[in-house]
């Protein structure tokens, strides 16, 4: 975490911990290593299975703690889709439920000691927001067809300013997928960076104290993040989502 350096000081690097490793000797990454990255990616898709498989298998009447936990999961998700989207929009929950709980796993499995953050990787978070932005550019052509075009053509406003108003409308709709993957993986990446910092400082007797008390302050900070991210990248999927589906201003 914090080593003696040559001068006598200490030396951080904070940044070491999203460094991708292979598991399996070697140092070369190929497309079908198996690294880090995809340990926890396979960690947080078992965690979510047995969440939202095994743990509502039973279906009881009266749920017991884990079939509860899943059903808040569900209930919050749907409600969300259907108060953005409207009843359009709930055909496509499962997607976004899936979105959803798979960013909230993997930020939360990051919080545990040692582990891998695969949502502070632009790499992981770019797929995801990528994906989005081509799902609901295909579905507005599909269900709109060349109609998903008025989504930029503010007839609101002036007709003199119409066409800078479109102009602006393009640009932001492509700086979306940019936009969403690195809201994601910058906030997890920064959180995590800082916490390692100040976890370095401990070494430092006459600090050490407040130290820990700052580590104990940002990890409950990065709690609170890991969720308002989950929802944040969730909520804008169905902002754009509700722009598919009702491209006129």
């Amino acid at each position: 975490m914090a080593e003696e350096a040559k001068g006598g000081g200490l030396e951080f690097h904070p940044m070491d911990q999203f460094l991708v490793k292979p598991l399996f000797g070697g140092d070369a990454v190929h497309w079908y290593t198996v690294t880090n990255v995809t340990l926890w990616m396979a960690i947080a898709v078992l965690a979510i299975a047995a969440l939202m498989v095994l743990g509502t298998s039973g279906r009881a009447i009266v749920p017991n703690r884990v079939q509860s936990i899943a059903e808040l999961f569900y209930g919050f998700v749907y409600k969300m889709v259907e108060d953005v989207t409207g009843k359009d929009g709930v055909k496509y929950f499962p997607y976004i439920m899936t979105l959803f709980v798979f960013i909230f796993f993997s930020n939360f499995l990051g919080l545990i000691p040692m582990s891998f953050t695969t949502t502070s990787h632009i790499a992981v978070t770019a797929v995801l927001a990528i994906a989005v932005f081509l799902t609901v550019t295909i579905l507005g052509f599909v269900k709109n067809g060349a109609g998903f075009l008025s989504l930029f053509w503010v007839s609101a406003a002036p007709l003199a300013l119409r066409p800078i108003l479109a102009v602006i409308e393009i640009i932001s709709y492509f700086v979306r997928p940019v936009s969403h993957s690195i809201r994601l993986a910058g906030n997890m990446m920064a959180g995590h960076a800082v916490l390692k910092v100040f976890a370095g400082f401990a070494a430092i007797a006459a600090i050490s104290p407040v130290s820990v008390l700052a580590v104990v302050a940002i990890y409950g900070l990065e709690v609170l993040v890991s969720a308002i991210q989950a929802y944040v990248f969730t909520i804008l999927t169905c902002v754009y989502l509700k722009d598919a589906l009702h491209p006129h201003h």
